[in-house]
């Protein structure tokens, strides 16, 4: 499991039509102001990543500043929001030829339901959590706040 997160000001995430490009009517935009956007991948060999392991990790990582400025207050302290993005290209391999291979990227279907799983370990933390929609073609605005960005590899944490 892969999660790219990145401390935001504000970031939102909408559904666009494949056909027409514009907004799909079927999915309410999302929005949260500061907190976390996390892109969410799973590869092919992500058996059962510990996901409450790195939910708990996300809620209490110490990266919003304190009354010192000093990165020391977790999204929880500050009272911030996630806005989790599935992204299955976080397992692209791009050692040969110039088109990515997403061969290492979990089938859909299960990388599905590890999301949603995912994404309820996140709320079983106390954060409230809004989605994009798996599958789909999704436009993700968000300012980025530090710039803080921190990448969770499963395989690298030994979870």
């Amino acid at each position: 499991m892969r999660i790219v997160l990145q401390k935001v000001s504000q970031a939102s995430v909408d559904v666009a039509d494949e056909q027409t490009g514009e907004p799909d009517p079927s999915f309410e935009p999302q929005s949260i102001g500061s907190g976390f956007v996390l892109l969410v991948g799973f590869g092919e060999h992500d058996e059962q990543p510990n996901l409450a392991w790195l939910a708990s990790k996300i809620a209490k990582l110490r990266v919003f500043a304190d009354a010192d400025g000093k990165m020391n207050r977790s999204i929880r302290d500050v009272g911030g929001a996630v806005l989790s993005i599935p992204q299955f290209t976080l397992y692209a391999q791009v050692r040969h030829g110039n088109r990515p291979s997403f061969t290492g990227a979990m089938d859909p279907t299960r990388a599905r339901e590890q999301w949603l799983r995912f994404n309820d370990a996140l709320r079983a933390e106390a954060l409230p959590v809004y989605t994009g929609r798996f599958g789909a073609h999704m436009r993700v605005s968000l300012t980025n706040d530090g710039p803080v960005t921190i990448l969770f590899d499963s395989d690298e944490l030994g979870v």
